[in-house]
């Protein structure tokens, strides 16, 4: 950056002033400059911060007071968090800061989240937290691009352990202001879901295929947060189209894995009408931690130990009926272009015969039901081929290519013209 970062300090000034005071102090060390807004509900703290708890409060709608009268201090701080929220989402619109810096115990986590969360993508965040990445912190609350940094030893007071985690999380919101790449690629972005590249490899093909068309491809690990960065960013308008070809998280969410994107998964391109070809990749499975027991429900299934993390059960046919039912009701809520491929030769590598997950009976009730429910409204296209075959791929080219010919798509960029773009 050309100038010092300017960081959003959020803390509860009333409890933690000597925290924060550091914090701000290490900011500044780091080349910063701090704007320190106080969430604190109890009272003044040892310093004027910038921006007022009762300026918070105010723009949630209510006057400090009344935060304070609520005799509950859940409710007092989500009041809090929705005044938060909506001044930095306000602030950073305007240009007033360049990162997030929130420190807390369960109670300021809870609000950094939801801050963090209405912040957008790429937007450097880092939460200082005595529950860093903790099981008590739903899958679909973590932001896709947060830094998490355990607060140890920092519950009451400062001390050695404490500054080191202080001094360390200012360092690394200022260091990835600072680190902000600019690009001026002027190509058109595709966005895509994968499950990896083993179970699914559809991107070897399409890659080089979409670049040579003068499009910028990316590729989201859809192992919950890749998912989730891929629906804040469809639902903001970021592609140019998308090809969602890896639903596994959305069989995940209504399994209750923990390895979720939320219950959001396939809505965000569609409802904000970004052309969307969609197919079933991986719908077949249910994700959990590989160092856990098999889901109850899904006892005696075959399972595919992909490593020590995650694995994964096959489903039972209900299962199945219902995933596709699933999708059908979802692609109704698009309000662009929207093409359903559906392989019929298999879903992911670990379907094929012989491998751990073949089900051909499944695949059967799948696809079954899918050509049953599949809305008037979704351009439906059964491709017989495996997901990973070549004929998928020129199948999702055929379609991409029509839209772009007829206008719904945009064109896409020559390396000539993005060369000199870039130059």
């Amino acid at each position: 950056m050309s100038r010092p970062p300017v960081i959003l300090l959020i803390g509860t000034v009333d409890t933690k002033s000597d925290e924060i005071a550091f914090l701000r102090e290490s900011v500044e060390h780091g080349g910063g400059t701090a704007l320190v807004m106080d969430v604190g509900v109890l009272g003044q703290g040892g310093f004027t911060p910038d921006i007022l708890n009762t300026e918070v409060a105010a723009a949630a709608g209510v006057t400090l007071q009344q935060v304070m009268e609520t005799g509950d201090e859940n409710t007092s701080m989500k009041l809090m968090a929705t005044g938060a929220a909506l001044i930095a989402t306000q602030w950073h619109l305007e240009g007033r800061f360049d990162g997030l810096l929130a420190l807390g115990g369960t109670m300021g986590t809870d609000l950094a989240l939801d801050v963090a969360n209405a912040l957008p993508l790429g937007c450097p965040k880092v939460v200082l937290s005595t529950i860093a990445y903790s099981p008590l912190i739903p899958p679909a609350r973590i932001p896709p691009d947060l830094i998490m940094r355990l607060w140890a030893g920092g519950l009451y007071g400062l001390n050695r352990l404490c500054k080191a985690a202080l001094s360390q999380a200012a360092g690394a919101v200022v260091g990835a202001c600072r680190a902000q790449a600019v690009e001026g690629d002027p190509r058109p972005v595709v966005g895509m879901t994968s499950l990896g590249s083993s179970a699914l490899s559809y991107m070897k093909k399409l890659k080089p295929a979409l670049e040579a068309r003068g499009y910028e491809l990316a590729v989201f690990h859809t192992t919950g947060m890749g998912g989730r960065a891929f629906e804040d960013l469809a639902q903001r308008g970021y592609f140019a189209a998308v090809m969602d070809f890896s639903l596994q998280e959305l069989v995940n969410d209504l399994a209750g894995s923990c390895v979720s994107a939320g219950s959001e998964r396939l809505l965000g391109a569609g409802r904000a009408g970004v052309p969307q070809i969609v197919a079933p990749g991986a719908t077949d499975m249910v994700d959990f931690a590989a160092w856990t027991r098999c889901p109850e429900r899904f006892a005696g299934r075959a399972v595919h130990d992909h490593n020590r993390l995650i694995a994964s059960v096959c489903v039972d046919h209900d299962m199945r009926r219902s995933v596709a039912r699933a999708i059908s009701d979802r692609l109704t809520e698009a309000t662009g272009p929207t093409c359903l491929l559906l392989p019929t030769g298999g879903v992911e590598q670990w379907d094929r015969p012989g491998e751990a997950l073949h089900d051909p009976k499944g695949l059967k009730a799948f696809v079954d039901e899918m050509t049953h429910v599949v809305s008037p409204d979704t351009v439906f296209q059964p491709v017989d081929a495996h997901i990973n075959d070549e004929a998928f791929a020129q199948a999702a080219l055929q379609v991409f290519d029509a839209w772009v010919a007829a206008g719904l798509v945009p064109a896409g960029v020559t390396h000539e013209l993005a060369t000199r773009a870039v130059a």
